[in-house]
């Protein structure tokens, strides 16, 4: 456990060009929970970004050599690091986040398992060596590829997993020999200013990594349309990432933006496992997750059940402050964020459905909900509400319920619930999304998977393995050897 103290924050309010920053202009840091001052960071400038990316990119071009056994060993003390402070980056986590201590104490665990991953990656970035004897042509020829760092790497951020989803981009970014800008969320940069001082202490070195909090349309738009940068990696929203899509031009893209988490229950599904799944899968993190628990499709005869137990389980969660270990919801990160909710709520409700449990907010909380009889064409079904709300709804037709999943425009992961082997893999071959968990909801990933989805979920696939290989490229040599004297 870390000795460092409760109020423990970063060293500074932004770090680049090797050093650590106070800018004048600063963000106050405000606990979602109560309103209470957690930090300030840096509200950092345009002209901020140019600086940061120039001197990230001279590091990767003309500094000195950083080899692939020395990221490894930076990457493996940044996790021992990690555990080493994890009680101390929980709490911080949780303060300044939406995150219940438990939660937040989960993610800095998963954390250390994406950054010691990610150091586990090097062995990838030697490549392995060409077939020239498959071909006529290749005559003494012989050859090999590496996987060599793409250059500048921006990184953009959200809230709701503020500490492994930052891992996911930087440590990725930092074993492929990249150079890395991160941009955290605006509502939760104390973390991520956090890990870059526990990188540095790992050996990480300082001209290679740069932080700078600001406002997405001053320091995002900089970092997107700047011309050093190499690739973007973002999760976030589908409107911010076509944005960013259309200022990053020919750019190399990674983005992950959302869903719209689907579960299908068929005839013969387990139903005690299939709703408790759901609660855990749609509650968690308040549900400002991608890829929360949103619509669930029942065969028509366990419904009642289904929805019976559904019901009782959410009344059970504890709704209440983060720094309780017995909370299991806590505060949406914003009051704003907990108004839309309660808005496509209210608008459902309007259109004739019906609450069955929740449907309650105060302030930025905001009661787990679950609805039925939701009309077709509510926002609760067709867009991503991220925030605490399930929607059941029953089916005679499976392929009715293929259809109306695959007419959605989100597609990110999806669950299906049955005893029949061949009728899970038959829906799942059918659905249009970039992954399905079988007895089990969308709301499931480790993190060396291929994660993303289709449509407008996302471009591209994160996942640490995965996002190795987009932040490099191969680089072929290949020698021509002199032929055999006859």
């Amino acid at each position: 456990m870390s000795s460092q103290p409760s109020t423990w924050t970063p060293a500074g309010g932004a770090f680049w060009a090797g050093r650590w920053h106070h800018p004048d202009t600063t963000l106050e840091v405000l606990d979602p929970e109560d309103g209470q001052l957690v930090g300030r960071v840096g509200d950092c400038t345009a002209a901020d970004v140019d600086e940061a990316v120039r001197a990230v990119a001279q590091a990767v071009l003309a500094g000195p050599a950083w080899p692939i056994w020395q990221r490894r060993e930076a990457l493996h003390r940044a996790a021992s690091l990690l555990v080493e402070r994890e009680a101390a980056f929980a709490e911080l986590l949780s303060r300044e986040g939406c995150k219940p201590i438990r939660d937040a104490l989960r993610e800095v665990q998963r954390a250390v398992e994406t950054v010691r991953l990610s150091a586990e990656q090097a062995d990838r970035l030697e490549g392995q060596t060409l077939p020239f004897g498959d071909t006529p042509r290749g005559e003494n020829r012989l050859g090999w590829y590496t996987r060599e760092p793409v250059g500048v790497v921006a990184a953009i951020t959200p809230f709701n997993d503020p500490l492994n989803l930052v891992a996911h981009k930087v440590a990725p970014a930092l074993i492929g020999g990249n150079g890395v800008v991160l941009k955290p969320a605006e509502q939760t940069p104390l973390v991520a200013l956090a890990f870059t001082e526990l990188l540095l202490d790992a050996g990480v070195p300082a001209d290679r990594v740069a932080v700078l909090p600001g406002r997405g349309a001053t320091v995002g738009a900089a970092l997107v349309g700047h011309p050093r940068v190499d690739l973007v990696s973002f999760t976030g929203g589908y409107t911010t990432g076509n944005a960013i899509a259309a200022t990053a031009g020919a750019k190399k893209t990674v983005m992950e933006l959302g869903g719209n988490g689907t579960v299908v229950v068929l005839p013969d599904a387990d139903v005690r496992r299939a709703a408790q799944a759901v609660v855990d899968g749609a509650f968690g993190n308040a549900g400002q997750n991608c890829l929360s628990v949103q619509r669930v499709f029942v065969a028509r005869e366990l419904v009642d059940e289904l929805v019976e137990r559904v019901v009782r389980l959410t009344t059970e969660l504890v709704v209440g402050s983060k720094a309780d270990d017995r909370t299991d919801v806590g505060p949406l990160i914003d009051e704003t964020s907990a108004a839309r909710v309660e808005s496509w709520v209210d608008e459902a409700v309007e259109g004739g459905a019906a609450v069955l449990t929740g449907a309650k907010r105060e302030g930025t909380y905001y009661w787990p909900t679950v609805l039925v009889s939701v009309p077709a064409g509510a926002r609760v079904l067709t867009e991503e509400v991220f925030g605490p709300v399930v929607s059941i709804e029953p089916f005679d037709s499976v392929d009715a319920v293929v259809t109306e999943v695959n007419g959605l425009e989100y597609g990110l992961q999806a669950g299906v619930f049955t005893r029949d082997l061949d009728a899970a893999l038959d829906v799942a071959q059918r659905l249009r999304v970039g992954a399905v968990m079988i007895n089990d909801t969308g709301d499931f990933r480790i993190d060396a998977m291929p994660f993303g989805g289709s449509k407008r979920s996302g471009v591209g696939r994160e996942g640490v393995p995965f996002a190795v290989d987009a932040m490099t490229e191969p680089k072929i040599i290949a020698i021509h050897r002199s032929p055999r004297p006859a």
